[in-house]
């Protein structure tokens, strides 16, 4: 059996143009002697579809599509992943389905049976578990299919599996001598290895054929790599897709040979990748065209705006350099110097006049002179009504700048600095900011070395730096990774080397920063837990692992 693997990047709800990519790879994969063509996870909406699973158009829109299908293709068995509804009357009325048709007839049925309700995941809320595995014949295979989340609980694999049962296991001792698993696994830095690995070990241990089709695409802010694979029966890679962009490989069962398309060369280029699809997919899935950058000089919106080039084209960026009072005398150039590498639109704002007239209308609130707290927020909002003024006239996208150990902290101005409509580099630690500012520069000095060379600094008052007010951002990003995607606790830390006053500092600023990460936007997620609904804490609460936190205490 020849089996076309079709790794789309569905938009969510646009059932017509989901499936009219269905239509033309299934076309291809018949051109190419293909058997069977098998997609993604609920591909025919789009994952994750959220509470339009709760309405009732959105789900005759899906099943319209999928009756389309069933009736349109010919000369091909297809699989592919909807939701379907289920009217017995017991418990949620939906289930993660995935289906096998050909030639106008529904030949076989499966429902997700484990589903996940940690991390971004929150399945539980909209489906209903499915029965026990059940093996079905095709073209003179025993085929086992699973859903994404059934192929992750393997005994051999994981040292704590989070369900009593493993579904792939089932389906090998009801006779299946081949699985395919339809994903839509979202990515983080190393998850393509483990993924690989997981499949190929099911493969070698079964002594089965494995067949994986994944998502692609970003919708929000989870990013989808696909990179899709087949691993033969001794789980020897033996097709694979490429990541992040959509691809169709062909695997042949029987005599193990398929395509193999590269994929990135390094944990740096695929999260380079990442944040570049992510961007592109946010910006026009939202209907938008354009972006706009507010640079400072730093290595943060210089990573940004590279990105935002790369994801939309340079013409469709425009760059806003806001200097003050306070702006040193190299970062003209250096902006001026990296908009032009990137061939971007540049324009200089100065925010001195905006500055003075809060300065001289807010008598008792702003003062002159060295500022303080107060009149460093003012700065940072002055240039977010810039920026928003501009989005609002041309509209293009604000993108925001700060990275992630700025958001852990709390380093950073509400309605300022924060202010976007997409946070491209909000998962991304200082420490890996730098290593995708050498990424860009691989081949050609995009980044100006004096960018990534200077100090990180905010510029709003006189000779301030970072470190002033933080540890080396190694020693913070090491913390920040402990306790937010390890879950290590202060002791345990500072049990590892760290200063324990430092970590007990760094802690005591990431809980009170919660309020503050509430209100920003949309994150680009590329690591195991990033901020925002993967992450859910309280932001009032009694909860001090070191000197009472207030969360109000800063803004």
């Amino acid at each position: 059996m020849k089996i076309a693997i079709g790794q789309i990047n569905p938009v969510i709800a646009d059932f017509d143009g989901n499936a009219g990519k269905i239509r033309r790879e299934c076309a291809r994969a018949k051109e190419l002697g293909c058997d069977l063509a098998v997609f993604p996870e609920l591909c025919l909406c789009g994952y994750p579809p959220r509470d339009f699973l709760e309405r009732g158009d959105f789900l005759d829109g899906c099943r319209k599509a999928l009756d389309g299908l069933v009736s349109e293709i010919r000369g091909i068995g297809v699989i592919l992943g909807y939701p379907e509804r289920l009217d017995d009357g017991g418990g949620l009325p939906l289930a993660n389905a995935a289906v096998l048709f050909e030639d106008g007839e529904i030949l076989h049925g499966v429902h997700k049976r484990l589903l996940p309700s940690y991390d971004v995941f929150d399945e539980t809320r909209y489906f209903r578990p499915g029965a026990e595995a059940e093996v079905f014949f095709y073209k003179g295979r025993r085929i086992g299919l699973s859903i994404c989340e059934d192929a992750w609980n393997d005994a051999d694999f994981f040292p704590r599996r989070l369900y009593s049962w493993d579904p792939v296991e089932a389906l090998c001792v009801e006779g299946a001598d081949l699985l395919i698993n339809v994903a839509a696994s979202p990515f983080h830095a190393g998850k393509y290895r483990q993924r690989r690995d997981l499949f190929s070990h099911l493969a070698r241990k079964y002594g089965v054929a494995a067949v994986y089709a994944n998502q692609v695409g970003g919708n929000d802010h989870v990013l989808f790599d696909g990179a899709s694979t087949a691993h033969d029966a001794t789980g020897r890679l033996a097709a694979a897709a490429a990541d992040f962009a959509e691809d169709l490989v062909v695997f042949d069962a029987e005599s193990g040979a398929g395509d193999i398309h590269p994929v990135s060369e390094s944990d740096t280029a695929a999260l380079f990748s990442a944040l570049v699809m992510g961007t592109r997919d946010y910006v026009e899935k939202c209907g938008f065209r354009s972006a706009v950058i507010g640079l400072s000089g730093g290595i943060d919106s210089a990573v940004t705006a590279a990105v935002a080039a790369a994801a939309l084209g340079p013409g469709n960026v425009s760059t806003l350099f806001m200097p003050s009072v306070f702006t040193h005398r190299d970062n003209f150039s250096d902006t001026e110097s990296l908009a032009a590498n990137l061939g971007v639109d540049y324009r200089v704002i100065p925010i001195a006049p905006f500055f003075e007239a809060f300065l001289g209308n807010l008598p008792g609130i702003c003062q002159k002179g060295e500022p303080t707290l107060v009149e460093q927020n003012v700065q940072a909002r002055v240039r977010g009504m810039i920026l928003m003024a501009f989005s609002n006239k041309t509209g293009a996208l604000v993108l925001s700048t700060g990275n992630k150990s700025e958001l852990a902290v709390g380093y950073s101005t509400l309605y300022g600095d924060m202010c976007g409509g997409l946070a491209v580099i909000s998962d991304v630690p200082k420490v890996t900011v730098y290593k995708l500012a050498d990424y860009i520069n691989r081949k050609r000095e995009i980044i100006p070395g004096n960018i990534i060379r200077k100090a990180p600094s905010a510029e709003l008052k006189s000779d301030q730096k970072d470190q002033d007010d933080l540890p080396p951002y190694e020693v913070l990003d090491a913390i920040v990774h402990l306790y937010v995607e390890e879950g290590r606790d202060v002791a345990e830390i500072a049990a590892l080397g760290f200063p324990e006053p430092v970590v007990r500092d760094v802690v005591r600023r990431l809980i009170r920063s919660e309020y503050k990460r509430r209100q920003a936007a949309v994150g680009l997620r590329i690591t195991p837990k990033a901020f925002g609904e993967g992450r859910r804490y309280p932001i009032a609460h009694r909860y001090a692992p070191g000197p009472a936190a207030r969360p109000g205490e800063a803004s």
